[in-house]
């Protein structure tokens, strides 16, 4: 029979004892002097060695009850009985082995430890592993594993103290399989989730020999709830293995990981497809910009697409797997990555990203920072310098001893969304979602979707979509209509003033505010349908993000943004000459009123020429409260009165 040799990460421990007393050419030395027990213990390593756990646990009991004294049986039934999840029995040898030759080998605490903390014996754990970390010469490696494994006893006793709230869901059968489903990612109106299902090779392979494959399946939800997922079409799947993605918040644009692809840089590449109506385009390496000869995966994608932060084990990093982070430059092309430093990198690993849309809270998993023993999720918040906090682990039972490898959470920051394999799951692993405490939410964040069409043909038009943010100027989303369907899906955090800019060649740019509070409400779910008017002699808009102080036509810093925005269009239509309107409600003096509207607008006009308008291009005329567009008897629509406009006056 063909069999392969196990590569446990203990062999070479164990190894290292049976050879430690002895010349290599010698045959070995053990602490026993038993034949018999030897013998059957030669049988029991050839067994382990084989994978035949069962076989060489049977026989290890039998060596010990022959020769209680011998400590390299005792020493590898602890190992057996830890692989056959004997964990009382793998604790109970260790300490037989410890009694017999308590200095022999260091790593026996280590490890002893490490089986402790799997049965919640957290208090025992500490007091080994501070008894392995006294040893003069252990190694420096083993050392950093010593005070991490230390760490991480000392955090689970107080985490199991402390318990967070959480409630997982199985997210059912049509999401669910008998198979493997994990890494799920969501669009901000958490209406399209695309997910990674392992599951049986059909026929032809990419793989080599390898009998299953990893393709993306899609959901979406309606009012009923999730429809049955089905899986993504070529060129996204092949036959070959494709996970650990993202999509765009918008929707849009799909980032996921290729491996041992013929035009691969390395073990693993990022690449990246972009939705057309119903298809997705056929997908494109991101280049040596951001990929290298080693291995880049898991990729998680900025609400405005300019920040792509992933894994990589290139060299520069902290540790085998660290997070990058790069930036897209004006051209569209991507910047050389950046590590993401010492306040979320560490010696260990660090994996399965995730930018919530309110781009300043990032989730991922970690085995270097205190947790639970495993792999554990963590969260950090970006700070005002543009660094990232201290992370924070999110507590246990949402963090156990087992891995917890990758999570999204909604746009609303108030659920959860990851993959586990628990006992009541429909097949292996399986995705659920679960609600998320307070403490750990991000930034809500809420969207803004609808279609762009032609005013006057009623055509879909591809335009571009901007949210910039009038308290600091930051662009918070940018997107693309479709031009098949003119969809578009937009991210908006809570907490400040918005302004939007809708834009298309031949076409007058759209103009709209949205205000939104700390904490969001119901109604704050916008959906629109936004029509362009052609750029022709005597179409108007009105500058929805035009501020000024009250009773005054001084104009305030908000309004800079849309004011670049106009200077912008006029700079790309250099033939148009415009005017631009001032308009007010109806309190007060109608004269005072006239002065202020035609001040306001001279203002605008003041801006343009200092920006390098002509004049002659521009006109200022004010109309006071002549032209209401909206009821004076309301705070509304005096509000909706108080405008400022601009109109072609010749293409």
């Amino acid at each position: 029979m063909n069999f392969k040799l196990r590569l446990h990460p203990k062999i070479t421990l164990l190894l290292s004892i049976f050879v430690s007393s002895f010349v290599i050419a010698q045959p070995p030395k053990y602490s026993s002097t038993n034949k018999k027990a030897i013998n059957w213990f030669e049988d029991a390593k050839n067994n382990y060695e084989y994978k035949k756990d069962e076989d060489a646990y049977k026989i290890l009991k039998k060596v010990v009850e022959e020769d209680p004294q011998f400590f390299e049986a005792w020493m590898l039934l602890a190992d057996v009985s830890e692989i056959l999840k004997k964990s009382e029995e793998s604790i109970d040898a260790f300490n037989k082995a410890i009694i017999i030759q308590p200095q022999r080998f260091p790593p026996i605490y280590y490890n002893l430890a490490g089986v402790q903390m799997q049965v919640d014996q957290y208090e025992a754990a500490i007091t080994n592993l501070k008894k392995f970390l006294q040893f003069p010469k252990i190694s420096p490696e083993m050392k950093k594993k010593g005070e991490r494994r230390l760490g991480n006893a000392k955090f689970a006793i107080v985490a199991l103290k402390n318990p967070v709230p959480f409630n997982p869901i199985n997210m059912g059968e049509k999401i669910n399989s008998i198979y493997n489903e994990y890494h799920p990612s969501l669009t901000v109106d958490e209406q399209t989730l695309i997910y990674t299902r392992m599951r049986p090779a059909d026929g032809e392979t990419d793989n080599g020999g390898s009998q299953v494959e990893e393709d993306f399946y899609l959901s979406i939800k309606d009012k009923d709830g999730w429809k049955q997922a089905i899986s993504l079409a070529p060129p996204i799947n092949t036959h070959g293995n494709e996970g650990a993605h993202c999509i765009s918040p918008d929707g849009r644009y799909f980032f996921f990981t290729g491996c041992e692809r013929k035009e691969g840089l390395g073990s693993c590449d990022l690449y990246v497809s972009e939705r057309q109506g119903n298809r997705w385009s056929m997908p494109i390496n991101l280049g040596a910009g951001v990929n290298s000869e080693k291995w880049d995966a898991q990729p998680t994608i900025s609400a405005d697409g300019q920040t792509l932060v992933f894994v990589s084990s290139r060299a520069g990093g902290k540790g085998q797997a660290d997070l990058w982070m790069s930036k897209k430059t004006p051209n569209g092309q991507w910047q050389i990555p950046v590590n993401m430093g010492d306040s979320l990198n560490t010696e260990f690993d660090e994996n399965g990203p995730f930018l919530h849309p309110d781009g300043k809270t990032l989730y991922f998993t970690s085995s270097g920072h205190p947790g639970m023993g495993g792999k554990d999720i963590f969260y950090s918040k970006k700070k005002a310098d543009g660094n990232w906090s201290k992370p924070i682990n999110l507590g246990y039972p949402i963090n156990t001893k087992a891995d917890e490898i990758h999570m999204v959470v909604s746009a609303d920051g108030k659920k959860g969304y990851f993959s586990s394999d628990r006992t009541e799951g429909l097949g292996k692993r399986d995705l659920y979602y679960f609600d998320l405490y307070e403490v750990a939410q991000p930034q809500p964040v809420t969207f803004l979707r609808g279609k762009v069409r032609d005013k006057k043909t009623a055509a879909f038009i591809e335009a571009a979509f901007e949210i910039i943010d009038l308290s600091t100027g930051e662009t918070r989303a940018l997107s693309r209509s479709d031009k098949q369907s003119g969809e578009f899906l937009l991210s908006l955090p809570a907490g400040s003033n918005y302004a939007l800019n809708v834009s298309a060649p031949g076409y007058l740019f759209y103009s709209e505010n949205y205000k939104l509070g700390k904490s969001l409400k119901p109604t704050d779910v916008f959906e629109v349908d936004i029509q362009l008017n052609p750029i022709e002699t005597g179409q108007s808009i009105v500058l929805k993000n035009i501020f000024f102080e009250t009773g005054s036509f001084g104009l305030k810093n908000e309004s800079q943004v849309e004011l670049n925005k106009l200077v912008e269009f006029l700079t790309k239509n250099p033939t148009l000459v415009i005017e631009i309107g001032g308009h007010t409600d109806n309190v007060g003096n109608d004269q005072a009123n006239m002065l202020l509207s035609e001040n306001r607008a001279k203002s605008v006009v003041d801006f343009l020429v200092a920006k390098g308008i002509v004049i002659t291009r521009l006109q200022a005329k004010g109309y006071g409260e002549t032209i209401p567009k909206g009821d004076n008897t309301t705070e509304k629509g005096r509000e909706e009165n108080r405008r400022t406009e601009f109109r072609i006056v010749k293409k």
